[in-house]
């Protein structure tokens, strides 16, 4: 299930929402999938896609003025503009255990997983890893496997989604108002319908700060999150505070002292909220459950899979009859490094981008004209709902291709200076912050030799769009080379 409610969740464009509706707040992939389709009818999108297409080679011709992009299966399409709309998990992640390929039972990542789905019923099972992908599956096989261990390295600071059915005379009353809440996730500062509260977390009495984490407890998805008090990820004081609610919270579901110790530790294994938190109905509550149980790997990693299942550090051998890999991914910046993008001097990005990311705008890159990304590096990202992020760059994009056309532009290509200088806020804004305390998605993730930099722009959505609305339409920070 996605982490964002309807309709903060979907397109704002007219088309798309008035004539459609959802069975509940937080729609499953297969409910996605209908509302993809939905959109499809409406907006004509298929048969303007080539599908099944992997990138693996664009450079830019500045002579001709054109981007060549190559596929894997050997076509070369040429194009004024090249829009890179990646996402930011892309490029799935597996550890380099040794072994994966003698395990005699089934084995998969998260992200390649069947469409069937995998009996479970009566057998031995595993989940590597306890991000996403790691909760949601924890909660589906709890029940049917034989018996499941989860894996896990760091505790997941989980917060309640609140499920409910939606019906379909519901939605189409709140649809009068739709226009007005699409700005409003604008003017939002996670680009939901909410943000955070004008006080600090001590301004209030004990007992009012108690009553205000009940209320974004009990009204939940992300708002005890982005609707918490405005200094929780500033101060590490209110933070401490901030985890020992949930951590009260989260303790009362789990049964087992030791499970408990694993999952809900009274010490935080880091501030509250530095990791995006997942959205869960049902996690801990498998935990106690007989057939349930939690391996901690932080001291003792695995070491090796066998042909039998899994083994750690200390020698201890785990079998299995199914292992699910929900070790994520590359995050943010693995979905562009991966394309064989080029730049004007000839380097690769995936070289350039080897100890730092840079973008002007986090839409554009120096030495890539004409090029544009969405929901990646350097823009509100993961610190924002996706619909509202790229919405907001879409119109940007858009914008740009208009003014260049409008005003017989070849190309424009930001400059080096500029994007130093958003580098510059973009570390400004978050060094501020508890972020930089811990290995994270905003931070880069986690994967060995990856650089530990500030991904995202941290000032919030409706800043970043002024910001980005300001160079135009002079084009400032860019290099503008006309026909």
């Amino acid at each position: 299930m996605v982490d964002s409610e309807v309709p903060e969740y979907q397109l704002s464009i007219p088309e798309t929402w008035k004539t459609y509706s959802w069975p509940n707040n937080y729609p499953s992939y297969r409910e996605l999938r209908n509302y993809f389709d939905h959109c499809d009818k409406v907006l004509d999108i298929k048969s303007h896609t080539a599908f099944e297409s992997v990138v693996v080679g664009a450079e830019f011709d500045t002579e001709a003025g054109k981007w060549h992009v190559k596929t894997a299966d050997g076509r070369t399409c040429k194009a004024k503009y090249l829009v890179i709309a990646a996402g930011f998990a892309a490029k799935r992640y597996v550890p380099d255990w040794p072994g994966i390929e003698k395990f005699e039972g089934f084995v998969s990542h998260s992200s390649f997983w069947p469409d069937d789905e995998i009996d479970v019923k009566g057998k031995r099972c595993a989940i590597i890893g306890t991000g996403a992908s790691g909760v949601q599956i924890t909660q589906a096989w709890g029940p049917t496997a034989g018996h499941l261990k989860v894996f896990q390295r760091t505790p997941n600071l989980t917060v309640p989604m609140r499920l409910r059915n939606l019906t379909v005379d519901e939605q189409n009353e709140g649809k009068k108002w739709y226009p007005e809440l699409f700005d409003l996730r604008e003017r939002c500062f996670g680009g939901f319908l909410y943000d955070f509260s004008e006080k600090m977390t001590f301004e209030d009495s004990p007992e009012d700060r108690e009553a205000f984490f009940e209320k974004l407890w009990s009204d939940g998805g992300f708002r005890y999150w982005l609707g918490n008090y405005k200094d929780y990820l500033f101060n590490a004081k209110a933070n401490r505070a901030v985890y020992d609610f949930w951590q009260k919270k989260q303790a009362l579901r789990l049964k087992d002292a030791r499970k408990r110790d694993i999952l809900v530790p009274k010490e935080p294994p880091h501030p509250w909220g530095v990791k995006r938190p997942c959205l869960e109905y049902a996690y801990f509550e498998q935990f106690n459950r007989e057939n349930v149980d939690v391996v901690d790997i932080r001291g003792n990693p695995i070491q090796e899979f066998n042909e039998k299942g899994i083994k750690l550090a200390d020698g201890t051998q785990h079998d299995f009859d199914v292992i699910c890999i929900a070790t994520g991914f590359d995050v943010v910046t693995g979905g562009m490094t991966a394309m064989g993008l080029k730049a004007v001097n000839g380097e690769q990005l995936e070289k350039q981008w080897k100890k730092a990311a840079h973008t002007y705008l986090g839409t554009t890159v120096s030495g890539y004209p004409n090029m544009f990304h969405l929901y990646g590096p350097q823009g509100p990202t993961l610190l924002s709902n996706g619909p509202t992020s790229v919405e907001i760059q879409g119109r940007w994009i858009t914008d740009a291709i208009k003014l260049c056309e409008r005003n017989n532009i070849k190309y424009i290509n930001p400059t080096d200076a500029a994007s130093k200088e958003w580098k510059r806020k973009i570390n400004a804004l978050s060094d501020r912050s508890l972020f930089p305390t811990t290995k994270s998605t905003y931070m880069g993730g986690s994967l060995p030799g990856k650089a530990f930099e500030h991904t995202c722009y941290a000032g919030g959505m409706y800043n970043y769009a002024q910001e980005i609305r300001s160079v135009l339409p002079h084009f400032e920070g860019f290099e503008v080379v006309k026909n």
